[in-house]
């Protein structure tokens, strides 16, 4: 097998199942919540998209230490980890009170805008009471993750992952049972909080923080503040451009009426399986690719390419299970027959858009891992450009129409992509840019 390969599948696979045990948990939190009432599901479900939209904000400090650390890493230069690990912390401290805080003050309209008058209002607003003043745990935990990730150590933030999921799914019916919607937001803050805690053990221990902990930092922390914040900041832009883009094309498929929409709603659900694949071989791309430009190394080609082949495997893969075991898939989320016969014919005709988005995104890695991340949310913006007015057009078409806009807007960034990689990797190898 190829080093490059090997390398990939190894950093990739323990992100890939700490992804998975998240979803699982949130899943199980949505089926103990479920008992106490549409409203309640509703509430949480609320807060959940809120913190999903924000882990685009994580995005900035975490994505952004764990390139920095890595390249660092590769270049043998611990002042310059040390630096990276400062700035990342400076940075959370300097976005976290915002978004806790201000999310807190904003809490009701932010619901009120989601929930207008409906019933399940008051619920959100307890629930929000609690999870958004929590994300600073979340926030913080994912900075952990990232920091580790960049020493190449993929494997304690899955067992963190673990611990903190599995916790909640333990606290989850006592709390539920005790104090209804606020006790499923305590026990998700309480259950981080002892994973956070074990993750701040856990930096303490590792073997290359251990090394440079009483090294000169290579610059000040307004300096690694800025060198964070804009090598992150990138990769959280083009999360929050994909973000917006996957909500404005919920609003085109509800011109197909409520059937498409459910069926729409719980295929996408089951993409996630897959798509967090391509997720988790992104960050290892990003990782391994960071590491040996530290080196002086220039490997993007050749770890662009194995990417994509470990990437397009798993994509190939998920679009043939899922042409073939549609029905079940849609059988075991209770979808009545309308509903089952519109997501089957959604799951089969999605194979394309999976395959080529499963590209683009491993891709994605390489850029973020040299420093060319900044190309990435315009790269985006082209697809969503593409996509949205062609999923507007095609769908009268049905479903079928809308995959084929998916496909057609993931063709289009590849196409950029590709040999824009081509060209890049034959300039001259250097360390990440400097800011500051």
């Amino acid at each position: 097998m190829d080093a490059h390969r090997k390398q990939l599948i190894s950093l990739a696979h323990p992100v890939y199942l700490s992804l998975l045990a998240s979803v699982a948990a949130g899943i199980i939190n949505t089926v103990w919540v479920s008992r106490l009432g549409g409203p309640a599901v509703a509430a949480v479900a609320v807060a959940t998209n809120t913190e999903n939209v924000l882990l685009g904000v994580a995005l900035v400090f975490a994505s952004g230490t764990t390139v920095l650390v890595a390249h660092a890493r590769g270049a043998r230069d611990p002042g310059a980890v040390r630096a990276a690990v400062r700035g990342g912390w400076a940075l959370f401290a300097v976005v976290t009170p915002v978004v806790a805080v201000g999310g807190y003050v904003v809490r009701e309209p932010l619901a009120r805008l989601v929930f207008g008058g409906a019933e399940g209002l008051s619920l959100a607003v307890e629930y929000l009471a609690i999870s958004l003043p929590g994300i600073a745990v979340f926030f913080a935990q994912t900075l952990v993750d990232g920091i580790l990730k960049g020493t190449g150590d993929t494997r304690t933030p899955l067992r963190l992952a673990l611990l903190a999921n599995g916790l909640i799914l333990v606290c989850d019916p006592f709390l539920i049972h005790r104090y209804g919607v606020e006790g499923a937001a305590a026990a998700t803050v309480l259950c981080r909080c002892v994973a956070l805690a074990a993750g701040l053990v856990a930096l303490r221990r590792n073997t290359c923080l251990r090394a440079v902990s009483s090294v000169r930092p290579a610059e000040s922390v307004p300096a690694a503040l800025r060198r964070a914040l804009a090598t992150g900041l990138p990769m959280s832009a083009d999360f929050t451009v994909r973000q917006a883009g996957a909500l404005a094309l919920v609003a085109i498929v509800a011109r197909l009426g409520v059937t498409a929409v459910a069926a729409y709603a719980i295929a996408y659900k089951v993409l996630y399986v897959a798509t967090m694949a391509f997720y988790a071989v992104r960050q290892a791309a990003a990782i391994h690719t960071a590491h040996t430009r530290g080196e002086g190394r220039d490997e993007r080609r050749p770890i662009g390419r194995q990417a994509v082949v470990v990437s397009g495997a798993v994509g190939l893969a998920a679009a043939v299970l899922l042409a073939v075991f549609a029905p079940v898939v849609m059988r075991a989320f209770g979808a009545g027959p309308d509903v089952a016969a519109d997501g089957v014919l959604f799951l089969r005709c999605v194979g394309p858009y999976l395959v080529l988005m499963a590209c683009c995104i491993a891709l994605g890695g390489v850029f973020e891992g040299s420093g060319g991340a900044p190309v990435l949310p315009r790269v985006t913006l082209l697809g969503t450009a593409v996509q949205l007015p062609l999923a507007y057009g095609l769908s009268g078409l049905g479903l079928p129409g809308i995959c084929l806009a998916l496909a057609v807007s993931m063709a289009v960034q590849c196409a950029v992509l590709a040999p824009l990689l081509r060209r890049r990797a034959q300039e001259p190898s250097g360390s990440l840019a400097r800011v500051g």
